[in-house]
């Protein structure tokens, strides 16, 4: 139940182009290339990969990070 209303949330927060834990923007994070894959690191430490082809954000992988 929880999970119905939570994910929602992180998906508009994305489409936002926020930070799903703390909401600020992922465009002021740290931006670095890694394995080929745009990585931004927002403040509060999450990870997020950069389409720059779509301009969308995504929550990185485990494999990823």
């Amino acid at each position: 139940m929880l999970k119905n209303i939570i994910t929602p949330v992180q998906s508009w927060l994305l489409s936002q182009k926020r930070c799903v834990g703390c909401g600020t923007s992922l465009v002021q994070g740290t931006k670095s290339n890694q394995q080929a894959n745009n990585v931004v690191l927002c403040k509060c430490k999450r990870m997020y990969i950069y389409n720059e082809e779509k301009g969308t954000y995504r929550r990185a992988l485990l494999s990823e990070v």
